[in-house]
Protein backbone atom coordinates (compact mmCIF):
# COMPACT_ATOMS: atom_id res chain seq x y z
CA UNK A 1 0.00 0.00 0.00
CA UNK A 2 2.92 2.35 0.70
CA UNK A 3 4.28 4.14 -2.37
CA UNK A 4 8.05 4.25 -1.87
CA UNK A 5 9.02 4.74 -5.51
CA UNK A 6 9.95 8.35 -4.75
CA UNK A 7 12.79 7.15 -2.50
CA UNK A 8 15.65 4.90 -3.75
CA UNK A 9 16.10 1.76 -1.67
CA UNK A 10 19.71 2.74 -0.92
CA UNK A 11 18.87 6.34 -0.06
CA UNK A 12 20.66 7.86 2.95
CA UNK A 13 18.92 9.21 6.02
CA UNK A 14 17.30 12.62 5.43
CA UNK A 15 16.99 11.98 1.67
CA UNK A 16 14.71 14.73 0.29
CA UNK A 17 13.20 12.31 -2.27
CA UNK A 18 13.52 12.23 -6.04
CA UNK A 19 10.65 14.70 -6.55
CA UNK A 20 12.09 17.36 -4.27
CA UNK A 21 13.68 20.56 -5.55
CA UNK A 22 16.67 19.62 -3.37
CA UNK A 23 17.11 16.16 -4.95
CA UNK A 24 20.82 15.61 -5.55
CA UNK A 25 21.67 18.98 -3.97
CA UNK A 26 20.91 18.62 -0.25
CA UNK A 27 23.66 17.93 2.28
CA UNK A 28 22.24 14.43 2.76
CA UNK A 29 22.85 13.72 -0.95
CA UNK A 30 26.63 13.99 -0.62
CA UNK A 31 28.13 10.55 -1.23
CA UNK A 32 24.82 8.96 -2.25
CA UNK A 33 25.20 6.71 -5.34
CA UNK A 34 22.04 8.28 -6.78
CA UNK A 35 23.19 11.90 -6.42
CA UNK A 36 24.07 12.52 -10.06
CA UNK A 37 20.90 10.89 -11.35
CA UNK A 38 18.69 12.89 -9.01
CA UNK A 39 20.47 16.17 -9.70
CA UNK A 40 20.22 15.91 -13.50
CA UNK A 41 16.71 14.50 -13.89
CA UNK A 42 13.55 16.46 -14.69
CA UNK A 43 13.25 19.75 -12.74
CA UNK A 44 11.45 19.27 -9.46
CA UNK A 45 8.41 21.10 -8.18
CA UNK A 46 6.42 21.20 -4.95
CA UNK A 47 5.66 17.91 -3.24
CA UNK A 48 2.88 16.39 -5.36
CA UNK A 49 1.20 15.06 -2.21
CA UNK A 50 0.52 18.53 -0.77
CA UNK A 51 -2.70 19.28 -2.71
CA UNK A 52 -4.15 15.91 -1.70
CA UNK A 53 -3.16 16.44 1.93
CA UNK A 54 -4.73 19.90 1.98
CA UNK A 55 -7.95 18.53 0.56
CA UNK A 56 -8.08 15.62 3.02
CA UNK A 57 -7.21 17.71 6.08
CA UNK A 58 -9.71 20.46 5.25
CA UNK A 59 -12.32 18.55 7.25
CA UNK A 60 -10.16 18.58 10.42
CA UNK A 61 -10.86 21.61 12.63
CA UNK A 62 -7.98 21.41 15.10
CA UNK A 63 -4.59 19.75 14.73
CA UNK A 64 -2.32 19.34 17.77
CA UNK A 65 1.15 17.78 17.79
CA UNK A 66 2.51 16.21 20.99
CA UNK A 67 6.31 16.42 21.23
CA UNK A 68 9.08 15.50 23.64
CA UNK A 69 12.80 15.84 23.43
CA UNK A 70 13.56 12.76 25.52
CA UNK A 71 12.02 9.32 25.16
CA UNK A 72 10.17 7.75 28.08
CA UNK A 73 8.70 10.95 29.50
CA UNK A 74 5.07 9.93 28.91
CA UNK A 75 4.39 11.67 25.61
CA UNK A 76 2.30 8.85 24.12
CA UNK A 77 0.43 8.45 27.40
CA UNK A 78 -0.41 12.15 27.39
CA UNK A 79 -1.54 11.89 23.76
CA UNK A 80 -3.87 9.06 24.73
CA UNK A 81 -5.35 10.97 27.68
CA UNK A 82 -5.90 13.95 25.40
CA UNK A 83 -7.77 11.70 22.99
CA UNK A 84 -9.83 10.03 25.72
CA UNK A 85 -10.77 13.40 27.18
CA UNK A 86 -11.91 14.87 23.87
CA UNK A 87 -13.87 11.75 22.96
CA UNK A 88 -15.63 11.70 26.34
CA UNK A 89 -18.07 14.08 24.65
CA UNK A 90 -20.07 11.97 22.18
CA UNK A 91 -20.46 14.99 19.91
CA UNK A 92 -16.71 15.42 19.43
CA UNK A 93 -15.03 13.49 16.62
CA UNK A 94 -11.42 12.75 17.55
CA UNK A 95 -8.52 11.18 15.65
CA UNK A 96 -5.14 10.00 16.92
CA UNK A 97 -2.30 9.72 14.40
CA UNK A 98 0.77 7.81 15.58
CA UNK A 99 3.83 8.88 13.59
CA UNK A 100 6.31 7.21 15.94
CA UNK A 101 7.12 4.82 13.11
CA UNK A 102 9.80 2.76 14.86
CA UNK A 103 8.11 2.65 18.28
CA UNK A 104 4.33 2.65 17.80
CA UNK A 105 2.80 2.30 21.28
CA UNK A 106 -0.53 4.03 20.66
CA UNK A 107 -2.35 0.83 19.52
CA UNK A 108 -1.44 -0.91 22.79
CA UNK A 109 -2.41 2.08 24.94
CA UNK A 110 -5.86 2.13 23.33
CA UNK A 111 -6.30 -1.66 23.51
CA UNK A 112 -6.46 -2.19 19.73
CA UNK A 113 -3.01 -3.64 18.99
CA UNK A 114 -4.44 -6.71 17.24
CA UNK A 115 -6.50 -4.69 14.75
CA UNK A 116 -5.63 -4.09 11.08
CA UNK A 117 -6.11 -1.23 8.64
CA UNK A 118 -8.76 -1.71 5.96
CA UNK A 119 -8.97 0.02 2.60
CA UNK A 120 -12.08 1.29 0.87
CA UNK A 121 -12.92 3.42 -2.14
CA UNK A 122 -12.42 6.52 0.02
CA UNK A 123 -9.03 5.52 1.45
CA UNK A 124 -7.64 3.78 4.51
CA UNK A 125 -10.07 3.47 7.39
CA UNK A 126 -8.85 4.34 10.91
CA UNK A 127 -9.21 1.73 13.62
CA UNK A 128 -11.98 2.88 15.95
CA UNK A 129 -11.71 2.62 19.72
CA UNK A 130 -15.26 3.92 19.91
CA UNK A 131 -17.60 5.61 17.47
CA UNK A 132 -16.00 9.04 17.83
CA UNK A 133 -12.36 8.03 18.45
CA UNK A 134 -10.26 6.69 15.56
CA UNK A 135 -6.58 5.75 15.47
CA UNK A 136 -4.02 5.29 12.69
CA UNK A 137 -0.60 3.75 13.32
CA UNK A 138 2.03 1.71 11.52
CA UNK A 139 1.49 -0.78 14.35
CA UNK A 140 -1.65 -1.98 12.57
CA UNK A 141 0.38 -2.83 9.46
CA UNK A 142 3.01 -5.08 11.00
CA UNK A 143 2.73 -8.88 10.74
CA UNK A 144 3.59 -9.12 14.43
CA UNK A 145 3.95 -6.68 17.30
CA UNK A 146 7.48 -8.05 17.72
CA UNK A 147 8.55 -7.02 14.22
CA UNK A 148 11.05 -4.17 14.15
CA UNK A 149 10.53 -1.28 11.74
CA UNK A 150 13.96 -0.64 10.22
CA UNK A 151 13.30 2.17 7.77
CA UNK A 152 15.40 5.09 6.66
CA UNK A 153 13.97 8.58 6.75
CA UNK A 154 12.50 8.57 3.22
CA UNK A 155 10.30 5.54 3.87
CA UNK A 156 9.08 7.06 7.14
CA UNK A 157 8.26 10.30 5.37
CA UNK A 158 6.41 8.40 2.67
CA UNK A 159 4.20 6.69 5.24
CA UNK A 160 3.45 9.97 7.04
CA UNK A 161 2.42 11.46 3.71
CA UNK A 162 0.08 8.54 3.11
CA UNK A 163 -1.40 8.82 6.60
CA UNK A 164 -2.31 12.43 5.82
CA UNK A 165 -3.56 12.08 2.26
CA UNK A 166 -5.00 8.55 2.19
CA UNK A 167 -6.65 8.04 5.59
CA UNK A 168 -10.39 8.73 5.50
CA UNK A 169 -10.80 10.52 8.82
CA UNK A 170 -14.10 12.08 7.86
CA UNK A 171 -15.06 15.29 9.67
CA UNK A 172 -12.85 15.64 12.74
CA UNK A 173 -12.97 18.16 15.54
CA UNK A 174 -9.49 17.21 16.77
CA UNK A 175 -6.55 15.36 15.25
CA UNK A 176 -3.88 14.67 17.89
CA UNK A 177 -0.52 13.56 16.50
CA UNK A 178 1.90 11.49 18.58
CA UNK A 179 5.53 11.80 17.48
CA UNK A 180 8.83 10.05 18.28
CA UNK A 181 11.33 11.66 20.66
CA UNK A 182 13.75 14.26 19.36
CA UNK A 183 13.72 16.30 16.16
CA UNK A 184 13.96 13.87 13.28
CA UNK A 185 12.66 13.46 9.74
CA UNK A 186 9.21 12.60 11.08
CA UNK A 187 8.92 15.97 12.81
CA UNK A 188 10.10 17.91 9.79
CA UNK A 189 7.69 16.05 7.52
CA UNK A 190 4.60 16.42 9.69
CA UNK A 191 5.22 20.15 10.17
CA UNK A 192 5.88 20.67 6.46
CA UNK A 193 2.69 18.88 5.46
CA UNK A 194 0.41 20.41 8.06
CA UNK A 195 1.62 24.01 7.84
CA UNK A 196 0.04 24.11 4.40
CA UNK A 197 -3.38 23.31 5.86
CA UNK A 198 -3.09 25.07 9.21
CA UNK A 199 -1.94 23.65 12.53
CA UNK A 200 -2.88 24.81 16.02
CA UNK A 201 0.50 24.02 17.57
CA UNK A 202 2.48 21.68 19.77
CA UNK A 203 2.30 20.53 23.38
CA UNK A 204 5.73 19.64 24.81
CA UNK A 205 5.99 16.91 27.45
CA UNK A 206 8.90 16.57 29.87
CA UNK A 207 9.82 15.21 33.29
CA UNK A 208 11.47 17.26 36.09
CA UNK A 209 15.04 15.99 35.55
CA UNK A 210 17.59 18.16 33.79
CA UNK A 211 18.46 15.28 31.44
CA UNK A 212 14.92 15.58 30.01
CA UNK A 213 14.72 19.37 30.21
CA UNK A 214 17.86 19.90 28.15
CA UNK A 215 16.26 18.00 25.28
CA UNK A 216 13.04 19.97 25.60
CA UNK A 217 15.07 23.16 25.17
CA UNK A 218 16.17 21.77 21.81
CA UNK A 219 12.55 20.93 20.99
CA UNK A 220 11.53 24.51 21.75
CA UNK A 221 14.30 25.75 19.48
CA UNK A 222 13.09 23.37 16.76
CA UNK A 223 9.52 24.65 17.01
CA UNK A 224 10.63 28.26 16.75
CA UNK A 225 12.92 27.60 13.79
CA UNK A 226 10.20 25.85 11.76
CA UNK A 227 7.46 28.27 12.81
CA UNK A 228 5.42 25.76 14.82
CA UNK A 229 3.39 27.49 17.57
CA UNK A 230 4.01 26.13 21.08
CA UNK A 231 0.79 25.71 23.03
CA UNK A 232 2.62 24.96 26.25
CA UNK A 233 4.69 22.64 28.40
CA UNK A 234 3.53 19.70 30.55
CA UNK A 235 5.66 18.32 33.39
CA UNK A 236 4.93 14.60 33.72
CA UNK A 237 5.92 12.34 36.66
CA UNK A 238 5.90 15.44 38.85
CA UNK A 239 5.96 13.96 42.34
CA UNK A 240 4.05 11.01 43.80
CA UNK A 241 0.96 11.29 45.98
CA UNK A 242 0.61 8.40 48.44
CA UNK A 243 -2.88 6.89 48.00
CA UNK A 244 -3.03 6.20 51.75
CA UNK A 245 -1.79 9.29 53.58
CA UNK A 246 -2.01 11.66 50.56
CA UNK A 247 1.52 12.91 51.23
CA UNK A 248 3.38 14.04 48.13
CA UNK A 249 6.97 12.91 47.57
CA UNK A 250 9.35 14.10 44.88
CA UNK A 251 10.54 10.90 43.20
CA UNK A 252 12.32 12.87 40.48
CA UNK A 253 13.29 15.99 42.36
CA UNK A 254 13.89 18.90 39.96
CA UNK A 255 17.56 19.73 40.55
CA UNK A 256 17.50 22.69 38.15
CA UNK A 257 14.01 24.04 38.76
CA UNK A 258 12.06 21.62 36.57
CA UNK A 259 9.56 22.62 33.93
CA UNK A 260 8.48 25.65 35.95
CA UNK A 261 11.87 27.30 35.65
CA UNK A 262 12.21 26.24 32.02
CA UNK A 263 8.87 27.84 31.21
CA UNK A 264 10.00 31.13 32.73
CA UNK A 265 13.35 31.03 30.94
CA UNK A 266 11.86 30.35 27.52
CA UNK A 267 8.58 32.23 27.74
CA UNK A 268 6.59 29.04 27.16
CA UNK A 269 3.46 28.56 29.24
CA UNK A 270 3.53 25.77 31.84
CA UNK A 271 0.21 24.01 31.29
CA UNK A 272 0.39 21.80 34.35
CA UNK A 273 2.15 19.10 36.35
CA UNK A 274 0.99 15.47 36.39
CA UNK A 275 2.06 13.35 39.40
CA UNK A 276 3.14 9.73 39.14
CA UNK A 277 0.46 7.06 39.49
CA UNK A 278 1.37 3.38 38.85
CA UNK A 279 -2.17 2.83 37.62
CA UNK A 280 -1.45 4.97 34.55
CA UNK A 281 0.89 2.25 33.32
CA UNK A 282 -1.61 -0.44 34.24
CA UNK A 283 -4.35 1.31 32.27
CA UNK A 284 -2.05 1.61 29.26
CA UNK A 285 -1.17 -2.08 29.45
CA UNK A 286 -4.85 -3.04 29.50
CA UNK A 287 -5.85 -0.48 26.87
CA UNK A 288 -8.41 1.39 28.97
CA UNK A 289 -8.90 5.05 29.79
CA UNK A 290 -7.08 6.03 32.97
CA UNK A 291 -9.36 9.05 33.29
CA UNK A 292 -12.44 6.82 33.32
CA UNK A 293 -10.98 4.10 35.52
CA UNK A 294 -9.52 6.38 38.21
CA UNK A 295 -11.30 9.73 38.04
CA UNK A 296 -10.34 10.66 41.62
CA UNK A 297 -6.61 10.09 41.17
CA UNK A 298 -4.49 13.24 41.60
CA UNK A 299 -3.04 12.41 38.19
CA UNK A 300 -6.50 12.35 36.58
CA UNK A 301 -7.35 15.65 38.21
CA UNK A 302 -4.08 17.10 36.93
CA UNK A 303 -4.76 15.82 33.41
CA UNK A 304 -8.21 17.35 33.42
CA UNK A 305 -6.90 20.65 34.71
CA UNK A 306 -4.80 20.68 31.55
CA UNK A 307 -7.47 19.16 29.33
CA UNK A 308 -10.63 20.86 30.55
CA UNK A 309 -13.65 18.91 29.27
CA UNK A 310 -16.22 21.54 30.22
CA UNK A 311 -18.68 21.76 27.30
CA UNK A 312 -19.03 25.16 25.69
CA UNK A 313 -20.71 26.34 22.52
CA UNK A 314 -18.26 26.68 19.68
CA UNK A 315 -18.99 28.56 16.53
CA UNK A 316 -22.41 29.32 15.17
CA UNK A 317 -23.77 25.77 15.38
CA UNK A 318 -25.11 23.78 18.29
CA UNK A 319 -22.03 21.58 18.54
CA UNK A 320 -20.59 21.43 22.04
CA UNK A 321 -16.84 21.01 22.32
CA UNK A 322 -14.48 20.42 25.23
CA UNK A 323 -12.59 23.64 25.83
CA UNK A 324 -8.85 23.40 26.37
CA UNK A 325 -8.20 25.69 29.30
CA UNK A 326 -4.44 25.32 29.29
CA UNK A 327 -3.88 29.05 29.59
CA UNK A 328 -5.31 32.22 28.14
CA UNK A 329 -2.81 31.96 25.29
CA UNK A 330 -4.27 28.71 24.01
CA UNK A 331 -7.92 29.61 24.34
CA UNK A 332 -7.92 31.80 21.26
CA UNK A 333 -7.26 28.70 19.16
CA UNK A 334 -10.38 26.86 20.23
CA UNK A 335 -12.53 29.92 20.91
CA UNK A 336 -11.61 31.64 17.66
CA UNK A 337 -15.21 32.23 16.63
CA UNK A 338 -16.31 33.89 19.84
Amino acid sequence: MLDLDLFPSNAPDHCPGTESELAGKADACQGCPNQQTCATSTPKGPDPALPFIRERIRSVKHKIIVLSGKGGVGKSTFTAQLGWAFAADDHVQTGIMDVDICGPSIPTIFGIASEQVHSSSTGWSPVYVQDNLGVMSVGFMLPSSRDAVMWRGPKKNGLISQFLKDVDWGDLDYLVIDTPPGTSDEHLSIVQYLKESGIDGAVLVTTPQEVALQDVRKEIDFCRKVGLPILGLVENMSGFVCPGCKTESQIFKPSTGGAERLAKETGVELLGKVPLDPRIGKSADYGVSFLDEYPDSPASIAYLNIIDSESVLHGSGALTMPLLTFVTGIKYILDDSR
